[in-house]
């Protein structure tokens, strides 16, 4: 009855926790930027913006329940829980699902299939995430997907796999890695409760502690720099484990506790090592000012204006970002929507997905990247490789630019309804005498301009079939 009891809690967290989760887990939008001088990295970060849209799969033990990622185990007065259910034998619960994690179905080469169909063309895998279940072959801790049932699989060493798979596919490889650590004695210590996401003992009074955490996570972090292939990112989260120093209005007004010692892991002995074994890495300690986060990454959100920085918003296809049994997907008409008004303010869109315990993509999330997959395989040069405008938006219409200079008006159209007869915008006008191409047929289409209004008119083929054409991209020489 206990076990009963504890699932049906975690269970009812996963319906509880994601809304709050939104405002009280996610990274705010880092405000403060120092551009990379190392010209690799340069070179790389270049590369990474041509890309425009990624996959984030967050896959670990919350699978299993189908709740959020690792949170209904920190102790925070914003986390719900079964009240009838001690907090130690909850945690103990969830650890236990380790022993459970079997996903038999694995099959990393259809994940990156559906990923390409998709248009994505960079990954970030969650290889750790704050519950500190590994889900590579790490050799610093026991606890990891491949010491549980899935160790005889001759997949058990999952990361490598999904690496593997992707980077045949033409991708940019991103490891996603949990700086804090709440399954390692070197953080969350026994001897002390549990009161919050931080380190629960005082790193002042136990410095050899502190200093054994820090060598736990340069070793892990270097046997994924060393073991798994080319890397192109390193994407560290749980931004409140920084250096003292760092923590400003900004990261206060998080309304997350603020300890008075310094969690500092040491970033620049493990970006020296990262990048001495990967030349050019990307580093992304997210939100933590400074040389190791070369681009920012407002989470849940896309920036009222663009930025000048390098930039991706991090978004997740239904409400989490990991598997959650009946989640809500969001249509493929708002996130094509969503990543042209991304792109057209100089960003990325890091798109989430969290595969299902046996090793599987849910079909609903299939289906949804497919189609917004048909969108960008017509429409894709309004999208990668370009650069933001002066006059990124009119509306519902944004524009891009590519590298040679042309320019794109993407025209977002309302949900299931056919298209107009014409599309009109401001700004961004046409040379005199050139000509306006739909990228959606290939041909051109007759255009008129007064003043700074433009109006275009549209094949009457468009209107026939309702809510086939998310948005309508034009390309043509601005004057």
């Amino acid at each position: 009855m206990k076990k009963v009891t504890l699932a049906l809690a975690l269970l009812a967290a996963a319906s509880a926790l994601p809304a709050r989760a939104q405002q009280q887990g996610i990274h705010q939008q880092s405000t403060q930027y120092e551009a990379p001088t190392d010209p690799l990295v340069v070179q790389k970060l270049d590369k990474w913006r041509d890309q425009k849209f990624g996959l984030i799969l967050h896959w670990g033990i919350y699978a299993i329940p189908g709740i959020i990622e690792s949170w209904t185990i920190c102790s925070e007065d914003w986390i719900e829980r079964d009240s009838t259910v001690a907090y130690e034998d909850y945690k103990k619960h969830y650890w236990d699902y380790s022993k459970q994690f079997n996903p038999t179905k694995f099959n990393p080469e259809q994940w990156a299939s559906v990923a390409k169909k998709a248009g994505m063309r960079y990954l970030v895998f969650t290889t750790k995430h704050h519950d500190g279940f590994n889900m590579f072959d790490t050799k610093e801790s026991d606890f990891k997907i491949s010491s549980g049932p899935f160790k005889d699989n001759p997949r058990a060493d999952v990361a490598k796999y999904v690496f593997d798979a992707f980077r045949k596919e033409g991708f940019m490889i991103g490891a996603y890695f949990s700086k804090p650590d709440w399954h390692s004695q070197d953080f969350w210590w026994s001897k002390y409760a549990t009161p919050n996401r931080n380190v629960n003992y005082d790193i002042k009074k136990y410095p050899w502690r502190w200093k054994k955490y820090q060598d736990f996570t340069y070793n892990q972090i270097g046997e994924l720099m060393h073991n798994y292939g080319s890397m192109d990112i390193l994407w560290l989260d749980g931004g409140w484990v920084r250096p003292k120093e760092t923590v400003n209005d900004e990261v206060r007004s998080w309304g997350a506790p603020i300890p008075e010692f310094s969690q500092d892991v040491n970033m620049p002995r493990i970006a020296a090592m990262a990048r001495q074994a990967q030349p050019g890495l990307l580093m992304v300690d997210r939100t933590v000012h400074g040389p190791y986060e070369n681009y920012q990454t407002p989470e849940q959100k896309v920036p009222d204006r663009p930025l000048a920085n390098p930039w991706e918003s991090c978004l997740t296809l239904a409400n989490n970002w990991g598997f959650v049994p009946n989640d809500v997907y969001k249509s493929p008409t708002k996130i094509v929507h969503t990543l042209v008004e991304v792109v057209a303010k100089g960003g990325s869109l890091l798109l989430g997905v969290g595969p299902k315990p046996d090793g599987t993509l849910d079909q609903e999330a299939v289906t949804r990247l497919a189609a917004i997959g048909k969108w960008l395989d017509v429409n894709g040069a309004a999208i990668y490789g370009t650069r933001a405008t002066a006059r990124f938006q009119d509306g519902t219409t944004y524009f891009t630019q590519g590298k040679t200079g042309t320019r794109y008006a993407i025209a977002c159209l309302p949900e299931s309804q056919p298209a107009p007869a014409t599309v009109a915008w401001t700004g961004n006008v046409p040379k005199k005498g050139s000509a306006v191409k739909l990228l959606q047929t290939g041909k051109t289409v007759k255009w008129t301009s007064d003043g700074d209004k433009v109006t275009v008119m549209l094949p009457a083929a468009l209107s026939k079939t309702a809510g086939a054409y998310p948005a309508l991209a034009f390309a043509f020489a601005a004057r």
